[in-house]
């Protein structure tokens, strides 16, 4: 009985040591993790990094209503001090309203274009069909008279001969110098999706000055 009681007491003392252990070793290892310094190269990576950069980009998205409105909103500025009536609709397609002069009177227009979003950010509006009024016209000469009578800022270009209004947003002339690319543009399914570049500048942030500056 007393050996076995002896047995006892010496594998709960084994079991205590061992548990003991266990503990001081977990505390030692968590230890050595909180306390060790940052790996200085992945730090170094990442800074360099950042330096390289210019700006950042952020994705925006957003609905045709809001864009259809922010259209039409620049569409009358550049039709302020003229007698021409255009307009703008985002429904399954992109879709021109207006009226064309006609001898002494003008006719009604509707045009439809597909909306292709091209690589390098910028929209491609292809025409799909034209209706002027009653007339019959050949396409290429119904947009030659959208070139003539719809005021366009150097962004957009309207070209006949591929029937076509080529919208540059990568070059809209900007104040702030913020850069846009189209990413997405699915009308059918609501899904506009635009991609801003916001320079460091625009936020004060010369990057080379302090580069130069640490250089030195």
């Amino acid at each position: 009985m007393k050996s076995e009681q002896k047995e006892m007491k010496i594998d709960w003392r084994k079991r205590f040591f061992l548990l003991c252990g266990i503990n001081a070793l977990i505390l030692i290892l968590l230890a050595i993790y909180l306390y060790s310094p940052i790996p200085s190269k992945q730090f170094e990576i990442k800074q360099d990094q950042w330096n390289k950069k210019t700006g950042s980009e952020f994705l925006i998205r957003t609905s045709k209503q809001n864009l259809n409105d922010l259209v039409n909103a620049y569409l009358d500025k550049l039709l302020t001090n003229t007698e021409e009536d255009f307009t703008v609709l985002l429904e399954e397609d992109v879709q021109l309203y207006g009226e064309l002069p006609f001898f002494s009177t003008t006719v009604p227009l509707q045009v439809h274009f597909d909306p292709v979003v091209q690589p390098n950010g910028d929209i491609a509006l292809k025409q799909k069909s034209i209706a002027v009024g009653l007339l019959e016209l050949p396409n290429q000469k119904v947009m030659q008279y959208i070139d003539r009578y719809l005021p366009t800022p150097e962004w957009v270009i309207v070209d006949p001969k591929e029937e076509e209004i080529y919208v540059k947003i990568t070059e809209m002339n900007i104040k702030s110098n913020l850069e846009v690319k189209v990413e997405q543009f699915d009308l059918e399914s609501n899904n506009i999706a635009i991609r801003l570049q916001v320079p460091y500048k625009t936020l004060g942030i010369d990057v080379m000055e302090q580069l130069n500056e640490e250089q030195n």
